[in-house]
């Protein structure tokens, strides 16, 4: 039996933001439609440590594969010379059970779907029409998520907040260079927030950043950050004006992420949530109906992404040629 072995950087050569979206997008309808299966989510922190670990399956009825990912780090990583993140992706075949394809990646397809997600919700949710993101964090995904917006929104400007006024002036200065728009570094959560009509909310907090006298009617925000039950970045305050909260999966959102503290705060209850974004993506609900409507997407990553983008990156690398075959 031969398997599949790939590199990040054979990965990267594979797929980009332009493949994942409309593979994302597409999961997501087919998630809607019943036509997925997923276990439950594996979360493990190593207290000692500060290491998380967070495991993810699915399968795309259809699809020849399905798929286990295992996204692991620690946010001490920094200090000790690494990336914050890593991770690998196990590709099995869906006839057989046999492993097809082992992905290396590195943590790039969480990272590339996440990204993908997010655009996904804005196309979806925000108005047509953007002058103004603004972003909190400037990490890794910060990046992923402001290129992947691109896609589908052309914004005038953007402006970053992160916790360290040197990261966030970087931040500010390589996205400048390579997007050709305008982005500044905020001196406040505040200042990003107020005024802009997409927020993107992408930190590891566990207190809330984003307060809801900030947001502006028609705002559209996208948060990223909160994928454990103790992560938090929108006051439930937010929740409480919007007029349209979606999940990415529901029964997800209400253990952990924006959803779950909004419950348990009493400001929310599952039903409230107006949908899944699988449900608009797939015309089954629709999408922003004003442009004074303040909506949010709490995505908190679903396994039908890693699924749909491990096949693309399976399926490339056997038509190309690309990777190790190894015997087993």
């Amino acid at each position: 039996m031969e398997v599949l072995l790939l590199s990040e950087l054979e990965i990267r050569e594979l797929i980009g933001p332009v493949e994942a979206l409309p593979a994302v997008r597409d999961a997501f309808v087919r998630l809607a439609r019943g036509e997925a299966i997923l276990p439950g989510v594996i979360h493990l922190d190593v207290p000692n440590s500060g290491a998380e670990v967070h495991v993810k399956g699915a399968h795309l009825q259809g699809s020849r594969f399905f798929t286990i990912k295992v996204a692991s780090g620690s946010y001490a990583n920094p200090e000790r010379g690494l990336p914050v993140g890593s991770g690998i992706v196990l590709v099995f075949d869906a006839t057989t059970g046999f492993p097809k394809a082992v992905l290396f990646d590195n943590g790039y397809l969480t990272d590339l779907r996440t990204g993908a997600a997010g655009a996904l919700a804005a196309d979806l949710l925000a108005r047509p029409e953007v002058d103004r993101v603004g972003i909190i964090g400037v990490g890794t995904q910060a990046r992923h998520q402001l290129g992947a917006l691109l896609g589908v929104r052309k914004p005038e400007r953007v402006i970053a907040f992160g916790r360290s006024e040197a990261k966030a002036t970087r931040f500010a200065q390589d996205m400048e260079k390579l997007h050709g728009i305008q982005v500044l570094p905020a001196k406040t959560v505040e200042q990003a927030v107020r005024d802009s009509d997409v927020v993107i909310t992408v930190t590891p907090s566990r207190e809330p950043l984003v307060r809801a006298e900030w947001v502006s009617p028609g705002t559209h925000i996208t948060a990223v950050g909160a994928d454990g039950p103790d992560k938090q970045e929108l006051d439930v305050g937010v929740l409480k004006n919007a007029d349209k909260v979606v999940a990415d999966r529901l029964d997800q959102c209400v253990l952990y992420g924006e959803i779950h503290h909004a419950i348990e705060a009493g400001v929310l209850r599952p039903g409230d949530v107006y949908a899944e974004l699988g449900e608009i993506a797939a015309g089954l609900k629709r999408g922003r109906t004003s442009g004074q409507e303040i909506t949010i997407a709490d995505l908190t990553g679903v396994g039908v992404q890693d699924a749909a983008v491990a096949e693309l990156v399976v399926d490339a690398a056997l038509r190309r040629g690309a990777g190790k075959q190894f015997d087993v």
